[in-house]
């Protein structure tokens, strides 16, 4: 019964929002956060045109832009997959910070936002923080931690990817890129051979 009550009614824990887990139990919650020597307008400006993610975010496949505040995300999944929904910007603060929602239907369910706060002489702090519900629960969870395709790392890789094309101007890559080691199936044996 109380459970039930819980359920019915939104109420926010004392915790802070990036261990809060009352809104919505069953998402994953990712917080991560880069210092990046560039002014937050410069950095909101950048993030806030969804055809500079492309560069930037290492599984997006597509952003189809449907108007200022809709576009639909394609990214890579676990075996070779993809997966897709509908974004939605629900508020947003020019310079500041930029909120999101997924559309009713979408492949993964996530909600988020990205701030950009001023760090003085040290540049701007940008923080993502992302709740999500993986496709296959815990088990997809364990799989995309398997393929490199988690969000946890993949949010940090890629907040350090937009760190080094905004202070340097390009991105740093190993020997060989991604599309390299994809064709090589490298990602799979490195965790196959962790397992």
């Amino acid at each position: 019964m109380k459970q039930e009550q819980l359920s019915e009614t939104v109420e926010r824990d004392d915790a802070p929002i990036t261990a809060a887990r009352d809104i919505h139990p069953d998402r994953t919650l990712v917080a991560e956060s880069v210092t990046i020597s560039r002014s937050a307008q410069d950095l909101y400006d950048f993030w806030r045109n969804p055809a500079n993610l492309v560069q930037v975010l290492e599984n997006l496949v597509s952003i189809e832009v449907r108007d200022r505040h809709r576009s639909l995300w394609t990214v890579k999944a676990p075996g070779g997959n993809e997966v897709s929904w509908e974004s939605v910007v629900t508020k947003e603060e020019p310079g500041r910070e930029i909120y999101w929602q997924s559309a009713e239907g979408a492949d993964v369910a996530n909600s988020g936002r990205i701030t950009f706060a001023d760090a003085g002489d040290r540049g701007t702090v940008v923080r993502a923080v992302i709740a999500y519900s993986p496709p296959g629960g815990a088990i997809g969870r364990t799989i995309a931690r398997l393929f490199q395709r988690e969000p946890r790392l993949q949010t940090r890789r890629d907040l350090h990817r937009f760190k080094q094309l905004m202070e340097a101007g390009e991105i740093a890559t190993s020997a060989r890129n991604r599309r390299q080691r994809d064709e090589r199936n490298e990602d799979q044996a490195l965790a196959e051979k962790r397992t």
